[in-house]
């Protein structure tokens, strides 16, 4: 995910989030995957997180664009996983050193969130 591909995903993934009021810490887009650092409603699981960001970007996005729809007909645009942790185990701090590093070695767009 690179570009314009890159952006949408940024935008989809902030509206997403919104809409089920999870806020956005940090992130990062990768070409070939996404770093999210979020704080999730406790009534919200965070399997069906994943399913409403996995499922309604690609759908969007697909149906935006033509080359990607052309290029992963009959496929999916995300992977099946996805891994997640919770900073009970890990500091926060750490996390975000993780995500921050990402942009450092990848020089990708960073995910960022204006307040």
């Amino acid at each position: 995910m690179v570009g314009l591909i890159a952006e949408r995903t940024r935008e989809l993934i902030r509206q997403i989030c919104k809409e089920h009021g999870v806020e956005i810490l940090r992130g990062h887009i990768s070409k070939d995957h996404v770093h999210l650092f979020v704080s999730v409603p406790p009534h919200l699981a965070i399997s069906k997180l994943v399913q409403y960001l996995k499922g309604k970007s690609s759908y969007k996005m697909l149906q935006e664009n033509k080359q990607l729809s052309k290029e992963f007909w009959g496929r999916h645009l995300w992977g099946r996983g996805y891994f997640v942790a919770t900073s009970g185990n890990v500091t926060d701090e750490v996390i975000l050193e993780y995500i921050e590093k990402q942009e450092v070695d990848n020089k990708d767009e960073e995910f960022t969130v204006s307040a």
